[in-house]
């Protein structure tokens, strides 16, 4: 949906710009201004900064429109053409304040020198803006994450959806956003890098003949594994007796997937373990109670 209406504020922007230009040669943008009277001087100025603004917004959403067009299968590609775009945004902003005030007569290179104690000032009123630039600058160059990639950062999880200049956008599994600064992004956990693991705790009786089950796992875990080839990297493994509990013994398994399949793979898992127990005639135990009687 956001690429249509993209791409329809686009046409919108583009008919404004026609139309601009147009006011434009009516009121003599193109001519000497020295010729002109003061009524069409000021109606020249308006015209010239309409063009100048629709022209520049033009252009922004014409670009974004194209980097929004290209798909990648790298998640590096997705995050620099996503950055790109909103970069786009913010020079878009300067060139049309600066081509404004260049239209309307004011000396554009004493105000930028007469900047510097301004920013100064500035400076330290948004040093967190400050920061969040910089920091976002860091993550880009030195690849820390990107968008597609799932991690963890003060005990959120999600799929990085967005990497701006100042903030980076998070949905979770549940199809929650958070939008963090990106100087807030510290300790980043990129579960993305490596190979993921779901597990499974499986408990049986303990009448249960452990050693003879154990020898029938294998063709459990192959057949499992033949089942859902496309969440499971590789067939599950049987790592043990994790814990001996109340009522029966717990056995562990885990499979490698990828991370966005860690819960899904965990669900999938247990199930199958119980149909493929339940085939072998080993039940879940469950708590008994025995009531002696005098």
């Amino acid at each position: 949906m956001g690429k249509p209406q993209n791409l329809k504020s686009t046409i919108v922007f583009g008919i404004l710009t026609v139309l601009a230009i147009v006011l434009g040669i009516v009121a003599g943008t193109w001519n000497s201004l020295g010729n002109v009277t003061a009524f069409q001087f000021n109606l020249a100025n308006i015209a010239g900064i309409l063009v100048l603004i629709f022209a520049t917004i033009l252009v922004e959403r014409l670009l974004v429109w194209l980097l929004n067009s290209i798909h990648s299968s790298s998640n590096r590609t997705n995050t620099l053409l996503r950055v790109t775009a909103n970069l786009l945004k913010y020079i878009a902003a300067i060139v049309i304040v600066c081509g404004v005030l260049a239209l309307l007569g004011v000396d554009i290179i004493t105000i930028v020198a007469g900047l510097g104690v301004i920013a100064l000032i500035i400076g330290f009123g948004a040093e967190s803006l400050i920061s969040d630039v910089v920091t976002g600058m860091f993550i880009l160059l030195d690849n820390q994450y990107n968008v597609g990639d799932i991690i963890e950062v003060n005990g959120f999880r999600g799929t990085v959806t967005e990497v701006g200049i100042r903030t980076t956008s998070l949905m979770d599994v549940g199809g929650n956003v958070k939008i963090i600064n990106n100087s807030e992004m510290k300790n980043i956990l990129n579960r993305s890098d490596n190979i993921s693991r779901s597990v499974a705790d499986f408990p049986v009786p303990y009448r249960t003949d452990i050693a003879a089950l154990e020898a029938r796992i294998p063709a459990m875990m192959e057949a499992i594994y033949a089942r859902h080839t496309d969440v499971m990297l590789s067939a599950p493994r049987y790592v043990g007796v994790q814990e001996l509990g109340a009522s029966g013994v717990s056995l562990r398994f885990v499979a490698d997937v990828g991370e966005k399949d860690i819960f899904n793979g965990a669900r999938i898992l247990n199930r199958e373990l119980l149909v493929e127990m339940r085939a072998a005639g080993v039940e879940c135990p469950f708590t008994q109670i025995d009531v002696h009687q005098k």
